[in-house]
């Protein structure tokens, strides 16, 4: 993805997009619920926002990567969880409120760990000169495509809970397709060493969502949650937000490279997806979903 008018104009465009429509299924009361359950708000940032980014560079380092790969997986881990994630969860009869407020409240939290977790990463992995993110900026940057749109999309289902139902099912399918296309110019703008890429970084993303959703099952599962809550803060451990680590690497840093990772990651997760999705539906008995 070479820098152009899709990474410097179109793909902040639609992870706006995304992030707007994220924000039409949000209410005040999603970031109030820690309040409400602590305990399953704090385990699910715990294993999203300290947890993951460990598991990360602990697997680039078993791993082996170096450069722009190691980078890029690193990105991918800072992320936060995205719209998909709450998708999967409800699809797989998860607590689908507690998904939206781990979603809604990462979002907000890694706007300032991003920075942090990615100049680390380059200075640590990273080859010489490369260059790095200015903190204050790229806080900025992020939240003009994320807090602010979804910021709008709650202020528009607060004045108009109705237009916002009516637009959930259309926005959902804009969203869905801004996240292939973005997916498919990463590919493509590498496709003559995807096989290599795929071989070199295939097994440490698919380790990186598997890993995480285990951890993060397993911690929910060590305080004794509910079942349908272990399986939210399962998802919402190992799907991060591909279109926004894509944005960082691609459009804040100018690199090919460390994009490679994450569009790999957003094709083997939907692998892993499947499978959460089928045990989900086995295990977890249909109750009536409901979300305030």
């Amino acid at each position: 993805m070479e820098q152009s008018i899709i990474t410097a104009v179109f793909l902040p465009l639609a992870l706006a997009f995304i992030m707007a429509g994220m924000g039409l299924t949000l209410r005040l009361e999603d970031f109030k619920r820690i309040l409400v359950a602590p305990a399953a708000v704090t385990i699910g940032l715990a294993a999203q926002l300290i947890l993951l980014p460990i598991t990360g560079f602990l697997l680039v380092k078993l791993f082996g990567l170096t450069g722009g790969l190691a980078v890029g997986l690193m990105i991918l881990a800072a992320c936060p969880g995205g719209p998909t994630s709450n998708l999967v969860s409800h699809l797989a009869r998860g607590d689908l409120a507690l998904s939206i407020t781990l979603t809604a409240i990462s979002s907000v939290i890694t706007v300032a760990t991003i920075p942090l977790i990615v100049n680390f990463s380059i200075g640590y992995f990273g080859e010489e000169g490369s260059i790095t993110l200015p903190v204050f900026e790229t806080i900025g940057r992020i939240m003009t495509v994320t807090i602010i749109p979804v910021s709008i999309g709650m202020f528009i289902r607060s004045r108009n809970p109705v237009l916002s139902k009516r637009s959930e099912r259309p926005v959902k399918f804009a969203s869905a397709l801004f996240f292939v296309l973005i997916m498919a110019a990463a590919i493509y703008s590498e496709r003559h060493k995807l096989v290599e890429f795929f071989i070199l970084v295939g097994p440490a993303t698919l380790a990186l969502n598997v890993v995480t959703m285990l951890t993060g099952f397993g911690l929910a599962a060590l305080f004794s949650l509910p079942l349908r809550q272990r399986m939210s803060i399962t998802v919402e451990s190992g799907i991060q937000n591909g279109t926004m680590g894509i944005m960082i690497a691609a459009t804040l840093l100018g690199s090919t490279e460390m994009t490679i990772p994450i569009a790999i990651y957003s094709l083997l997760m939907f692998v892993t997806v499947t499978a959460v999705i089928f045990a989900g539906n086995r295990f977890i008995p249909r109750v009536q979903e409901i979300v305030p």
